[in-house]
């Protein structure tokens, strides 16, 4: 199918990872940055259709708010309406729920703002020629289907403290990469994530930095006003601890820390859980974290709090602590793929709480399906793992309610998405 002439392809649909789709000669083209019934003319490719060209436009497109928007792979549909990306995951929630024979109402859906990420991971490496990188690095976003990093000067995603320092964290990215050998090809990683008290950054992928560098990144971070440097996890410089706040009580963030993507986003997913798990006087909180749910819900029940992340649960438990006036917590470190808390184990609880990673929880839903648990409030960040692990609570007699549907991520293929299950009786 690869040629040099040119070929006309009309876009039928959007594909999970937001290219669009179209068919030629008897098979599908993927064809980035298209909506829906755009008809395009371009080379192709493999099975991709080069430097397209736009013969029609969709109703549904727009201006992309970023510079940066198409190379960049950080996000996929800049260049759509809002409208069309809710129907467009709304759309992706229920075509893996039909995969796997599921049946769920949906409610409504909350949409971060633009400019209110507050965590994100930049690459960084040393520059090549041809490429453009502030003082010999580039710092940005991997290309779409690429391994390139595609130099980023600004971003609409993130809050507007994280894109002010972009130039500081190519620095500081510098500071690093001269410290390793000439020869060395590896990238360095940069988390930064916004807290209540400040950015907190954490930079892996570099070997440790010699005495020289470090005291250079120690004193960039204290002019950049950093809450805190850690370099692959080990503080360096803690100006004051990245704090973020969880109901009553304050989470002192261990480095390198899983939290939700944005504070609106954060406050939709606890209030549909509250929701769920109301009235319930003890609760099991499975892949518990910091504490996200945890600690609000510690207000008005009893919590078992269960995470592999020691870091993590020491955390929790330091927040429960400074709360005071707290329901009793105890934590379990546990890991819950491979030690499932047991059928047994669970009928104590009145509630479960279940926030697995994106692979979501297939040995801990089996054993919840086989349990008396009242209720259960799955979030997932993963309509495919979620759609297999509803249909297991399904089959063991639990009832689903509507799905409540997050997107933290604008602009990109990713959604959260949170619904309870009930057992009547």
């Amino acid at each position: 199918m690869n040629g040099e002439q040119a070929v006309t392809v009309t876009i039928s649909a959007l594909g999970q990872q937001g290219d669009g789709l179209g068919m030629h000669d008897g098979a599908r083209l993927i064809v980035p940055q298209t909506l829906p019934g755009e008809v395009v003319r371009g080379r192709v490719q493999g099975d991709t259709l080069v430097a397209p060209e736009r013969l029609s436009t969709a109703p549904d497109r727009q201006d992309p708010p970023c510079p940066h928007a198409g190379p960049c792979g950080g996000c996929a549909v800049q260049h759509a309406s809002d409208r069309f990306v809710a129907r467009w995951k709304v759309g992706l929630v229920r075509a893996a729920l039909a995969r796997h024979g599921v049946e769920m109402a949906f409610g409504r859906m909350t949409v971060s703002p633009a400019g209110s990420r507050r965590r994100a991971v930049f690459t960084a490496e040393r520059a090549r020629r041809g490429k453009r990188g502030g003082d010999g690095v580039v710092l940005g976003f991997h290309a779409r289907r690429s391994t390139d990093i595609v130099p980023v000067t600004a971003c609409a995603v993130v809050h507007p403290t994280i894109a002010t320092a972009l130039p500081g964290l190519a620095e500081m990215a510098e500071i690093g990469l001269r410290a390793v050998a000439r020869d060395w090809r590896g990238a360095a990683r940069l988390q930064i994530t916004q807290s209540d008290t400040g950015l907190d950054l954490d930079v892996s992928g570099l070997p440790p930095l010699p005495a020289g560098p470090r005291e250079a990144a120690i004193a960039l971070a204290a002019r950049l006003d950093l809450a805190r440097l850690s370099w692959d996890g080990d503080p360096l410089l803690v100006a004051r601890p990245p704090i973020l706040s969880a109901g009553p009580a304050q989470i002192r963030l261990p480095p390198r820390a899983f939290l939700q993507a944005t504070r609106d986003g954060e406050a939709a997913l606890r209030r549909a859980v509250e929701q769920i798990t109301q009235n319930a006087g003890r609760i099991a909180d499975l892949f518990a974290g910091c504490g996200t749910f945890a600690l609000p819900l510690a207000v008005r029940a009893r919590i078992l709090a269960v995470e592999l992340d020691r870091e993590a649960l020491t955390a929790l438990e330091d927040g429960w602590r400074r709360a005071g006036g707290l329901h009793r917590l105890e934590t379990m470190a546990r890991d819950l793929h491979r030690q499932p808390l047991s059928t047994e184990a669970l009928s104590d609880f009145d509630a479960v709480v279940l926030d697995p990673p994106r692979a979501g929880a297939e040995a801990q839903v089996r054993a919840l399906a086989g349990s008396r648990v009242p209720r259960i409030a799955a979030i997932s960040c993963n309509p495919e793992s979620f759609a297999r692990d509803a249909g297991i609570l399904i089959a063991g007699g639990y009832r689903a309610g509507p799905i409540t549907l997050i997107d933290q991520f604008r602009w990109s293929p990713h959604i959260e998405l949170v619904a309870g299950f009930t057992r009547s009786g």
